[in-house]
């Protein structure tokens, strides 16, 4: 549970109800936990179903790291395969 004061400031700023902001901020605590591992290959899976080829998805994926809230390091496009493929 997120803290009680966070969730009372959120919801005095949006109008939400308690229990609305103590699960959007549930909800985004929760994306910026995602390993930069697990990122990478969500990410490589979504782009991939929409027909973007490798060369494109790791030049996005490295782009998009750097872009982050809490930044990953920077990644060769090496580094990033062998975290999709092992």
């Amino acid at each position: 549970m997120p803290d009680a004061e966070l969730v009372q400031r959120v919801a005095a700023s949006t109008g939400l109800s308690a229990a609305e902001a103590d699960r959007v901020i549930a909800d985004v605590l929760a994306f910026y936990d995602e390993t930069t591992e697990a990122y990478v290959r969500r990410r490589h899976a979504e782009l991939q179903t929409y027909g973007v080829r490798n060369p494109e998805i790791f030049a996005r994926l490295a782009e998009e790291l750097g872009e982050r809230r809490v930044a990953a390091p920077q990644l060769s496009e090496r580094q990033l395969r062998r975290i999709v493929y092992g």
